[in-house]
């Protein structure tokens, strides 16, 4: 399940998406329009400044940017940005792996096997949709979708 934090993120970076190239973004507008509390936008912004997808701009006219063209930001790197893994067992991460307690030896585990297989399809799936592809908001969600 995605946390709170990357679900934030992902509102803030889809709003500033949507103004790419318009000039900055002050941070009540995005909080406002996103219904994501002040602090917490402002945590989250200044992690990606760090990480350099997004920029900060100080002074009456300033405020928030991409750094990048919506079509170089992807899901997958902000949800590993913000959550580390895109797995949902600590076996199964490539980045962060751990052993799970209470499991079998991870070579007998036909969970862990599942896992892997769901990681891969879930990552190639995040990594090829960017800020720039439309998505519907309702469902069904397909790859074509968001390539039409």
């Amino acid at each position: 399940m995605l946390s709170q934090k990357t679900r934030y993120t992902i509102r803030a970076l889809q709003h500033l998406a949507d103004t790419f190239g318009q000039g900055p973004v002050r941070l009540d507008a995005i909080a406002e329009a996103q219904n994501i509390p002040r602090k917490f936008l402002t945590v989250i912004l200044s992690e990606m400044a760090r990480e350099g997808i997004v920029i900060s701009l100080r002074g009456r006219d300033g405020g928030y940017e991409l750094a990048l063209p919506p079509v170089d930001v992807r899901y997958g790197d902000i949800i590993r940005l913000t959550r580390g893994s895109l797995a949902l067992v600590p076996c199964a991460s490539r980045n962060a792996h751990e052993t799970c307690a209470n499991c079998l030896p991870e070579a007998e585990c036909r969970l862990r096997g599942l896992m892997l297989q769901l990681r891969d399809e879930m990552a190639a799936m995040l990594d090829r949709v960017t800020l720039a592809d439309a998505i519907p908001l309702e469902p069904p969600f397909t790859e074509a979708d968001a390539f039409a």
